[in-house]
């Protein structure tokens, strides 16, 4: 009954304020409970729960940031942060969970105060460990289960801590039953361990090789060599130390030497990952599976599949122990060093592997790996003599960044390592033209000019010639967006003959037959554009080839090649769903809406224009702060207006700007298509 009443008292804590935070001791079961209030609660917030984990953060000027990309916000913008953030919360009315804030209490109670401030439908319920002292915020605090004998007169067997050793004694051992022999010393096992849901779990593995009676002795001798004291009136906290540390000393020495080295993590990993990172003196790579493996069965490492493969996870609280023992065996930097090259490696493999018939994959794989790539740019940040290893990180991710939602982060991290290197070199003059187009994709065109002319200059002093090339290429992109087609031209027509992929050469086709089609030259832009989308066939890629697409439907738009403008739009739509490109997805929405506006459809041409609006406002400057692009938006729109009217127009503006992403692209393929009839005029 105990967790009943506490789920209960949770909810109505949440229907009553803005800011609750649940805070307990480590192992106690907040994470767990806030996730089972936002199953509970899902259906009392119109839209949606959301989870936003800070365990592994260790810059507070990171929170926001982290919370942006947890809410799917893959902010192409140079706005602030605070101002992307509230946009998007707007008068949405979500549940926002935010767990283990403990180590990020200031900044977590500072944010916080301004979100709810800011946007009214906002609810937060956070983890910690503590409270964080916020304006409005009220607490519930988690107490570990009842344990036999603090509640008169209750069953023993319906007990809730005995309940669960029983569950999972049962998952371990399948013929174990709870009975009148054994349930005497459950019950005493339960009592000693507090009640805490960790301790219990990590006793009842134990059942795989010994009875009740032998863990009880053997747990009771731990806690007298830690205390020296009654075992009765352990702290709690001792209690759970007592017990990881007892599931510690039962693993073998390779076990507990894999389990610290494991701690370097963030999130979960691959077996790969754990091979050559925690490998090496008194760990043979060949030992490693086994090993996990050995881990798993004694539950201090979790497993789940993935669409990328299978990973595994250290939970919060026995991550932190094996950091401990990590910093006592000395080998923590040791460890991060590995980890940074590992990441490194994989993150070269994933360029190089990136435009190719495994681009879904790689979108999918390096995603997983978000968190992991944070730590080791932090590893970078905080030595000195790693800034250029983590240039060509950052440089090597330029998909990750452009492509998959995550411009803002990928700027941050490039701006604050280029801080930090102000001599010319190879990786330093990669990075400026990979900020430039970023820039580039946010609209910020002086600062993508800026970057790519720093970048031509290092690689001529550095002797990159092809650095200069693509520095060349992102000035070509910039005047394009500029609207100085002789320019844009002349830059970007030097790579006409190109046909590698990689992010500046065949990509500039798709720029160049843009400025072809500004210049009323569609056919040549056809030319171009085919030969572009042949060759991404080819060779299995979708994202440029989605580009290509959406460009080649503005070219039949123009020619007045209705349906295949049309059927072109939605096809580069189909490919961008496998990817989180909201820049590629706003250009082909207006494609899309025109399209429905000539068609007869300006109901849903409204509609598609506020959706696509409000998505890229949340996500970057509209239209890229290009002014050809601005004006074929403003001619929609005036369009729209004059054969609706200003009231039915505004309407359907609105209906549109409270679609999300998902449902932007399903109303543009026509899954969502409106037979609205046309206002009387």
């Amino acid at each position: 009954m105990g967790r009943t009443r506490l789920l209960t008292t949770l909810r109505q804590r949440l229907r009553e304020h803005r800011l609750v935070t649940v805070t307990g001791i480590g192992g106690v079961g907040k994470s767990r409970t806030a996730l089972r209030i936002a199953h509970l609660m899902r259906g009392q917030f119109r839209d949606g729960v959301w989870f936003a984990d800070l365990a592994r953060l260790q810059d507070s000027g990171m929170v926001r940031h982290t919370i942006t990309s947890a809410l799917g916000i893959a902010d192409q913008s140079s706005r602030s942060a605070n101002e992307t953030l509230v946009e998007w919360l707007g008068d949405r009315e979500i549940l926002l969970i935010i767990d283990t804030c403990e180590h990020l209490v200031d900044a977590c109670a500072a944010l916080f105060e301004e979100l709810l401030s800011s946007a009214r439908g906002l609810t937060i319920l956070a983890t910690s460990r503590q409270s964080l002292n916020a304006r409005g915020e009220h607490t519930v605090t988690i107490p570990p289960l009842t344990v036999p004998g603090e509640s008169p007169g209750e069953d023993v067997f319906s007990n809730e801590a005995v309940q669960l050793f029983t569950a999972r004694a049962g998952a371990v051992v399948p013929n174990f039953m709870l009975d009148e022999q054994n349930i005497g010393p459950v019950a005493e096992l339960c009592r000693r361990l507090d009640g805490i849901p960790l301790a219990i779990e990590l006793a009842a593995v134990r059942m795989r090789a010994l009875s009740v009676e032998q863990i009880l002795g053997l747990l009771a001798d731990r806690f007298s060599l830690l205390a020296g004291a009654s075992r009765t009136a352990l702290p709690r906290h001792q209690t759970l130390r007592a017990a990881i540390g007892w599931s510690h000393e039962l693993c073998e020495p390779a076990e507990r030497l894999l389990w610290a080295r494991l701690s370097v993590f963030a999130g979960d990993f691959e077996l790969d990952a754990a091979r050559y990172v925690c490998s090496g003196e008194s760990l043979p790579a060949e030992d490693v599976m086994d090993l996990v493996a050995s881990l798993v069965e004694k539950s201090i490492l979790l497993s789940d599949g993935t669409p990328s493969g299978h990973r595994y996870r250290l939970i919060d609280t026995l991550r932190q122990y094996g950091e401990e023992w990590l910093e006592k065996l000395g080998e923590t930097s040791a460890v991060l060093e590995r980890h940074r090259d590992y990441y490194l490696q994989l993150a070269t493999r994933s360029e190089d592997a990136w435009s190719g018939a495994r681009q879904v994959y790689w979108y999918i794989r390096m995603r997983h790996e978000h968190d992991n790539i944070r730590v080791a740019l932090d590893y970078c940040l905080r030595n000195p003599s790693e800034v250029q290893a983590g240039l060509k990180l950052l440089s090597s991710l330029w998909f990750m960044w452009v492509a998959c939602g995550l411009a803002r982060e990928g700027r941050l991290y490039l701006e604050k390592t280029l801080e930090l290197s102000s001599q010319p070199t190879p990786e330093r003059c990669k990075a400026l033209w990979v900020l430039s187009y970023i820039h580039s994709a946010q609209g910020n065109i002086s600062g993508a000019v800026e970057a790519a002319e720093k970048c031509s200059s290092d690689a001529v002093r550095v002797g990159d010639s092809g650095a200069v090339i693509l520095a060349t290429k992102m000035l070509g992109t910039a005047a394009f967006l500029q609207g100085d087609l002789q320019k844009a031209s002349a830059l970007l027509g030097f790579h006409k003959s190109g046909r590698e992929l990689n992010p500046g050469l065949l990509p500039s086709i798709v720029e160049l037959s843009m400025v072809l089609l500004m210049q009323n030259d569609p056919a040549e832009a056809e030319v171009l554009l085919r030969d572009c989308i042949a060759v991404c066939t080819q060779r299995g890629e979708l994202w440029l080839r989605s580009y290509a697409i959406y460009a080649l439907a503005s070219v039949h738009q123009a020619m007045g090649r209705a349906p295949e403008s049309m059927a072109n739009a939605r096809e580069a739509l189909r490919l961008k769903r496998n990817f989180h490109d909201v820049l590629g997805i706003g250009l082909a929405i207006e494609v899309v809406a025109k399209q429905a506006l000539d068609d007869g459809q300006p109901v849903l041409a409204a509609r598609l224009m506020g959706a696509g609006q409000a998505n890229w406002r949340t996500f970057g400057m509209p239209q890229m702060n290009s002014p050809f692009f601005n004006a074929e938006h403003d001619r929609c729109v005036k369009e729209c207006r004059r054969v609706l009217g200003d009231q039915a127009h505004d309407e359907a503006f609105a209906q549109g700007k409270k679609l999300n992403l998902e449902e932007l692209i399903e109303l543009a393929l026509g899954d969502q298509e409106s037979d609205d009839p046309l206002p009387q005029m």
